[in-house]
């Protein structure tokens, strides 16, 4: 229990080992949130008329000039910056965090830090805790607008993304033409170094690619018909790489010199695909919806109609052979679809998300054919709608049968729905969102489940009214639930839960 735990760590039992101490206090934080004793209560509450941004105990206010811990008993502002110009708004931020058991030349390494990406195609790092400016790299000139920052591999190599290239009317109706659809720039991060830039370019991949991403390695290309085809990106570096270079390093490139990563010269294009890259995989799906997961690999498609919509194929990467059991179809009737994904815990489970219904799949050894892989059902979550009726026949008060025609959607807002699935990794539960919304008024509760086994361990009421139509984002991270709302004309709120004791004080006595 807690107090031998406490008493455990009081005697050293998890001295040499800062990482069993890290999770045992984790537990301690699971068990005492999941006492019925245990509530959490709204501290606070902002309205803005830009963006509301979070990223691990920090809210971002005004396009990130405004930071507030949300950390502290009651939210306070780290730090506000002034009043930036057009020029310097930020498209796009990823969070920064010290790699463990690595050394690191710069004492602000260690430190959390945002990589934020700027209009006029500047890339910063920042102080998360102050906002100071650490490192300013120059990506590009005019010739292209980066837009986008992701994740290649999380925490180690970065893609900074452009929008896609477009000429403008005058130049098209001049019969010029536009080869090149998107640049990407890749960096190891923290140090930050500069690895290359490469052009996505129509002559090699195609007339009609509408979007590319990089992650774990791999390129992904999607194209307008629903075709996704994936490549190996370590592979493209290493066979188009035509020059090294490291940021501050003076250099002369197709008759331009310049320092890299400094205005205004920025970064060169050094990574020049001249030939089709071998391709490793491609399938064709609807929305080019593509996911890949699971032991051994697998991955998830929805055949490319219209028609199976809310249809999805669970496959085997190695011979594209169906799982038994792998076409997914919950045949709701709804206005939202359906959706599906890998479980985030690398357990290799799959979670499929319906209006009222919630499957986590697992997939396991078919008896007698260890080549295929079988989908089963690990646990079910289902919304309570114990006190819904969705008869056909209703009765007035004055006795008079009335037949409806039409009968309710499975999302239908007055039952209750769920809009917001997500996993809190470091304490190891399954959070859900459910809605119920009768006429103006929606109530929305957040739930806690085992993430084993599926069993409800705490449910948290949220106080503010929830309307299904607005745009919604619930973040769960240990102690504290934060709840940002989009409303019509760029109105945003957010609001802050945090966990507290119910003691007797609390109670008024």
């Amino acid at each position: 229990n807690v107090c031998g735990l406490l008493t455990r760590r009081a005697h050293g039992f998890y001295a040499r080992d800062a990482g069993v101490a890290y999770r045992k206090n984790l537990g301690l934080l699971r068990k005492i949130m999941c006492q019925e004793s245990t509530k959490f209560k709204n501290v606070w509450t902002t309205h803005s008329a830009s963006p509301i941004a979070y990223e691990r105990g920090r809210i971002y206010l005004d396009n990130y000039q405004c930071c507030i811990s949300s950390i502290a008993q009651e939210p306070r502002i780290l730090y506000q910056k002034p009043k930036c110009s057009k020029s310097e708004k930020i498209e796009d931020a990823l969070l920064l965090e010290c790699p463990l058991g690595e050394m690191l030349p710069n004492p602000s390494d260690y430190k959390s830090s945002l990589i934020v990406l700027t209009v006029r195609n500047w890339l910063l790092r920042l102080s998360a805790d102050s906002g100071e400016i650490l490192e300013k790299i120059y990506l590009a000139g005019s010739c292209c607008k980066f837009r986008y920052l992701s994740w290649d591999t999380p925490q180690e190599v970065m893609v900074v993304k452009s929008a896609q290239n477009k000429l403008p009317a005058a130049a098209r109706q001049a019969g010029i033409q536009q080869s090149v659809l998107f640049y990407l720039a890749v960096f190891q991060v923290l140090p930050l170094s500069f690895i290359g830039m490469l052009e996505i370019n129509k002559k090699i991949f195609g007339n009609s690619v509408t979007d590319v991403a990089v992650s774990n390695g791999i390129l992904i290309v999607m194209y307008s018909m629903g075709l996704v085809r994936l490549y190996n990106f370590q592979a493209i570096l290493e066979q188009f790489m035509q020059q090294p270079f490291d940021l501050g390093q003076e250099f002369n490139w197709n008759g331009q010199g310049g320092v890299v990563g400094k205005y205004p010269f920025g970064l060169p294009c050094n990574i020049k695909i001249t030939d089709t890259p071998p391709l490793l995989f491609e399938a064709s799906s609807l929305e080019n919806a593509f996911q890949i997961g699971g032991y051994p690999w697998h991955y998830i498609i929805t055949p490319n109609k219209k028609k199976h919509k809310g249809v999805f194929h669970i496959c085997s990467l190695k011979d594209n052979t169906l799982a038994k059991n792998g076409i997914q179809d919950m045949k709701c009737c709804s206005l939202e679809p359906d959706w599906i994904y890998f479980h985030p815990d690398m357990s290799g489970r799959i979670i499929h998300v319906g209006p009222n219904l919630i499957k986590v799949l697992k997939l396991k050894e078919v008896q007698n054919n260890t080549d295929q892989a079988e989908i089963a059902e690990d646990f079910t979550i289902v919304a309570n709608r114990e006190n819904c009726v969705n008869s056909a026949v209703t009765v007035t008060a004055s006795g008079r049968v009335v037949k409806k025609r039409l009968n309710l959607l499975d999302d239908d807002p007055e039952q209750e729905t769920f809009k917001i699935v997500d996993y809190e990794d470091e304490l190891d539960l399954l959070s859900t969102v459910a809605v119920t919304q009768i006429g103006a008024d929606g109530r929305a509760h957040l739930d806690f489940h085992c993430n084993e086994r599926g069993i409800l361990l705490k449910s948290i009421p949220l106080l503010e009214s929830w309307d299904v139509t607005y745009s919604h984002e619930v973040y769960f991270d240990k102690d504290l639930v934060l709840h940002i709302e989009q409303k019509p004309n760029r109105k945003f709120s957010c609001y802050v839960y945090q966990m507290v004791c119910d003691t007797a004080k609390d109670d008024g006595s």
